[in-house]
């Protein structure tokens, strides 16, 4: 197999974590390639406001900081190519990477590939998603200016959602399966003072109805077991996110959905670091993601000196 690429690192995934590691292993003096399916910045992209990474105490758009971070690793030289990983085989002691448009060869490879949305896996979400179900807030939040929705959970993304889909819609409705709210406390104060939320306590969503675009959604109550239905335009999923492991479940160690690594970002295969939502850990921050890219890239800098 011929690579149409070779370079020192290959990073899949533009994310916080993949951008902080291509910025990084540039400075080292090495060559990366970030390979992403998509546009940059994975999920970053559709937060309205972040408040919590340090240095922007007005808050950020996510992407803002996301094209923040892109500028900053190609002016360090780092090369952002669109391209979809289908594979990761290992080849006289280097790592190539199939993709669909070229194939690719690495000394050391960073996997920074993030989380996708999860569902709610009701009747009515498959079939009118895009007809009103949306999983981006920001992304489709304009489409509901004046019209009814509803928000499903009570972390910080839902509450975040929330928030800023009151500036547009008549009506916001969180569905939360609890009486109480997980999110960061000036996230429910944002949240309670906005006169147009309203909460479904107690409830979980199990139907969404309509024709040919979204006009309900039923929430049972989990106490009670008696069901309602809620007359909305837009249904938005924030109900967290799954690792996208799939490319190297079958190459690297993996538990809960999740790589394991060390404090050093190495994974269970030689030349193999991961960083970001991808691995196992106990925060899922922006700032984490950051950290682990430049540990796995300074990580990949020691193993390829070592090899050389």
């Amino acid at each position: 197999m011929e690579a149409c690429h070779e370079c020192d690192v290959i990073i899949v995934g533009a994310g916080a974590a993949g951008l902080t590691a291509a910025l990084y292993v540039e400075r080292y003096g090495l060559n990366a390639i970030v390979l992403e399916k998509l546009a940059p910045g994975g999920q970053l992209t559709s937060a309205n406001l972040i408040e919590n990474y340090p240095g922007f105490p007005e808050g950020i758009s996510g992407f803002e900081l996301i094209e923040r971070f892109r500028k900053h690793a190609e002016a360090f030289g780092a090369r952002i190519e669109a391209d979809t990983v289908k594979n990761v085989e290992r080849r006289e002691g280097r790592w190539a990477l199939i993709g669909g448009k070229c194939n690719y060869l690495a000394d050391a490879v960073i996997i920074a590939t993030g989380a996708r949305h999860r569902h709610l896996g009701i009747p009515g979400e498959r079939e009118l998603a895009g007809h009103g179900v949306s999983v981006c807030a920001t992304c489709d939040g304009f489409y509901y200016r004046g019209k009814d929705v509803a928000v499903r959970r009570g972390g910080n993304v839902a509450l975040d959602d929330a928030v800023y889909l009151s500036d547009l819609a008549r009506q916001v409705t969180v569905v939360h399966r609890r009486d109480a709210l997980r999110a960061e406390q000036v996230l429910q104060d944002r949240a309670f003072a906005r006169p147009n939320i309203e909460f479904a306590w107690d409830s979980v969503p199990v139907r969404i109805s309509g024709g040919k675009d979204v006009e309900s959604i039923t929430v049972r109550n989990v106490k009670t077991g008696n069901e309602r239905d809620i007359p909305v335009d837009g249904v938005f999923v924030a109900i967290g996110f799954e690792p996208e492991v799939a490319l190297v479940e079958d190459v690297v160690e993996t538990e809960d959905g999740h790589i394991i690594t060390d404090d050093h970002m190495r994974t269970s295969a030689e030349g193999i670091f991961a960083a970001g939502d991808i691995r196992r850990a106990a925060l899922k921050q922006i700032a984490t993601a950051v950290g682990d890219g430049a540990i796995a890239a300074n990580s990949a800098y020691k193993y390829i000196q070592e090899r050389r």
